[in-house]
């Protein structure tokens, strides 16, 4: 009979430690790593068994370098995870040979229950029960346990649950433990906590399994005056979404057609999938989605620098790296599209700014839309400069192949920079910037070559030339251009910028 839970899904803000703790710690198989359905540009890893059994399933959406969330009222705080009861102490040990973060052993509900803390501080229970899995990982959790669901309406909760097929079990103080054919959801009643807020290691929902898609049909016209449900294909089941009484989001899956859809059994987990409806972004989300390394393969430390980064990197690097900045908004992916097509080979390291504008990302700050805080200016600029040191030492990036790029608020920091610390940023493109410094200092800058595209019916064109001036003055070679766009990035930009690199780095 199917019943119980299909998967569980999580937010990871670091997708390479999410990997090493699920992977490498726990075991577990990474059964599927694909763009996301409701976002293509967030990446969905998903990890179960050796066939991505529906009920062994963990899946993560990868918010990478975000914030941590808050666990409360309205949410799943915690999954459980059934291990032989005979190896709780071997867990015990691993654990705390790797540094993790653990509490227990303890019991509840006559089970043996040793919790842990992933890299994102979401806590996940190692349950001693015996549970069966149809393609079991010798020394990892067989199958999920079940999940724990905090709520100010635990009866409502608790009624709602049984649309999934559970029923009321025993009680623990403030938990009553609802009960299916294969698997156990704990809901915990917390009248006068503060609500979920959305995070790193905050669960986002909890699904359950449907036998088919008439299920899911039957189950949304049952729900009709309930509420607002969705359904959605997600190409490995078909899904239906609702929230509960309480708030908490809950899923409805089913079981096919499976993991194994798009790839052979041996081959799980090995290719990046799209959804079909991207595929005219397909290569562009590739260069946007953060890369990863399974254990064993090789893979590129994070360094603890000042700005947050991410590398892309193609299969046959040349030994160039770009170097992005961002726009007014933007993040550290945002321009790893455009810079692909320009160098298909190089290398992109893409660094987020700092500063934050009613709620987007910047690079410096400013008093309103044509003044701009010349005192942050320099202080982030001194700061970038120690990034691109550090990076180009943690890294071992080649300084004569580095090129940076940036894009209208990027654009103009980066040429701040290139004013404030001469020689440290020796190619350089400037997509749409502006001179932002107010004084800026003598330097040479006879060392610097800098592309400088202006949009034509871009609305600051006519200040262009006030950056481009004091760059020539002071000895740079800048190749200042005015192209058939707006403030927008075109395809000419692309065209403009793969030939001036051509131009100006010699051959790999």
């Amino acid at each position: 009979m199917t019943s119980g839970i299909h998967h569980f899904t999580g937010i990871t803000a670091n997708v390479q430690a999410n990997v090493d703790f699920y992977v490498g710690f726990l075991g577990l198989r990474l059964v599927k790593r694909t763009g996301g359905f409701a976002d293509a540009e967030q990446l969905h890893l998903i990890y179960g068994d050796g066939l991505g059994s529906p009920g062994s399933l963990l899946t993560f959406l990868v918010w990478e370098a975000a914030g941590r969330g808050g666990t409360g009222i309205g949410q799943v705080s915690e999954v459980a995870l059934a291990v032989p009861p005979a190896s709780l102490g071997d867990w015990l040990t691993k654990a705390l040979a790797a540094n993790i973060s653990i509490e227990g052993p303890s019991r509840e509900f006559g089970e043996s229950v040793l919790r842990l803390k992933d890299p994102d501080g979401l806590i996940v229970k190692l349950v001693g029960v015996d549970m069966a899995t149809p393609a079991p990982i010798a020394g990892s959790p067989a199958r999920l346990r079940g999940v724990t669901l905090l709520t100010d309406k635990a009866t409502e909760t608790g009624s709602f649950l049984a649309r999934f097929g559970y029923s009321e079990g025993e009680r623990s103080g403030p938990t009553r433990r609802m009960v299916s054919d294969t698997d156990i959801v704990d809901v915990r009643e917390v009248s006068g906590f503060v609500r979920s807020v959305p995070g790193a290691g905050v669960p986002d929902h909890v699904a359950f399994r449907a036998p088919d898609a008439d299920a899911i049909r039957s189950m949304r016209l049952s729900l009709k005056e309930h509420g607002p449900t969705e359904v959605h294909d997600r190409k490995y089941f078909l899904s239906l979404y609702v929230r509960n009484p309480a708030g908490i989001l809950l899923e409805y899956a089913t079981d096919e057609p499976g993991m194994t859809v798009d790839e052979a059994p041996d081959d799980l987990g090995r290719t990046l999938f799209l959804p079909p409806h991207e595929a005219d972004r397909a290569e562009d989300l590739k260069a946007m989605l953060p890369q990863f390394a399974l254990p064993g393969e090789e893979r590129f430390p994070v360094r603890d620098l000042p700005f947050i980064h991410r590398f892309n990197r193609p299969e046959d690097p040349d030994g160039t790296t770009l170097v992005l900045l961002h726009g007014t908004g933007g993040n550290e992916a945002d321009l790893m599209p455009i810079a692909r097509r320009i160098a298909p080979r190089s290398t992109l390291l893409g660094v987020r700014g700092r500063a934050i504008e009613e709620g987007t990302n910047r690079w410096f700050r400013r008093f309103d839309a044509a003044t701009f805080d010349q005192a942050d200016i320099r202080s982030e600029a001194e700061a970038f400069s120690a990034f691109v040191k550090g990076a180009v030492a943690g890294y071992g990036l080649d300084a004569d192949r580095l090129v940076f790029l940036g894009y209208s608020n990027g654009a103009n920091m980066l040429a701040a920079v290139i004013q404030l610390h001469p020689g440290l940023v020796r190619r350089a493109v400037l997509l749409r910037g502006i001179q932002a410094l107010e004084n800026p200092p003598v330097a040479d800058l006879s060392e610097t070559n800098v592309l400088l595209l202006s949009g034509r019916d871009d609305p600051y064109v006519h200040v262009a030339p006030e950056l481009a001036s004091p760059l020539i003055a002071r000895g740079a070679l800048v190749d200042f251009q005015q192209i058939s766009a707006a403030h927008e990035l075109a395809a000419a930009d692309v065209a403009e910028t793969s030939r001036w690199l051509r131009q100006n780095l010699s051959p790999a």
